[in-house]
């Protein structure tokens, strides 16, 4: 449990699912991360391990002092009436999605209290720009830059063709509210189960009070690590004529 610890950095050794882990572990308490990749994909984790050695001299040397980059995290709490049942500090994503026999579930969507839509099919995610790259990128949603402050809505396999990924401010309050399911049915925060869900339950999601810190490593840029981990091609041209 990281959530007591007095420390300057966490050093994260594995992949993307080990630092959700440690997030988690950290809870209130959100100590500069730094992320080796030992796994196979590593959007957040996209230090090589070979450069660790030189990153870690380099903070010796000149401290943390504008190479920590804070991302946006998310409270989640489920209401059964007006009794909350689970809660959970997140950095990826939140998901109400269905479960055996798998059958469409129907989701009503409030951004401050307002009812946007119903969602019908598989399940619905709630993504920060950290997620935009996890479960809400197979859904067919769109990537973001990861310091910005903003909510990802993307429908999984949306009964109709026309509920497409939707973004919004990281200012507002999302419910998800389950109007039909079948047993099974559960509120999903970074990949694993909060707890089932029963109709007319409630997720709701708002912008948590604390930040998710990943020290920046050298010469690592955005849209290097999109190039790389998502194997974008093309070739740099330098002028009209080349």
């Amino acid at each position: 449990d990281l959530s007591e610890v007095a420390a300057d950095l966490v050093i994260v050794l594995g992949g993307d699912g080990s630092i959700l882990r440690a997030a988690h572990q950290m809870g209130q308490n959100q100590i500069p991360v730094l992320a080796v990749n030992l796994g196979r994909l590593g959007f957040l984790a996209d230090l090589a391990p070979d450069e660790l050695p030189n990153i870690l001299e380099l903070i010796a040397a000149k401290g943390l002092e504008g190479r920590v980059i804070e991302h946006l995290m998310f409270d989640s709490h489920v209401y059964r009436g007006d009794v909350v049942i689970a809660s959970q500090l997140g950095l990826n994503e939140v998901a109400v999605q269905t479960g055996p026999a798998f059958t469409i579930v129907d989701i009503d969507l409030y951004i401050d209290s307002e009812w946007v839509t119903t969602y019908s099919g598989d399940g619905l995610i709630l993504s920060t720009p950290v997620g935009s790259t996890a479960h809400s990128l197979s859904a067919g949603g769109p990537i973001l830059r990861k310091d910005l402050q903003a909510v990802v809505i993307s429908p999984i396999s949306a009964h109709t063709l026309t509920n497409r990924p939707v973004v919004d401010s990281a200012e507002r309050v999302y419910e998800l509210v389950v109007a039909r399911s079948e047993p099974g049915t559960a509120a999903i925060v970074d990949g694993r189960v909060l707890c089932t869900l029963e109709v007319d339950d409630r997720v709701r999601v708002r912008k948590a009070g604390v930040r998710f810190k990943m020290v920046a490593a050298p010469h690592h840029s955005y849209y290097r690590t999109l190039r790389e981990k998502l194997g974008w091609g093309g070739k740099l041209r330098h002028g009209c004529g080349d």
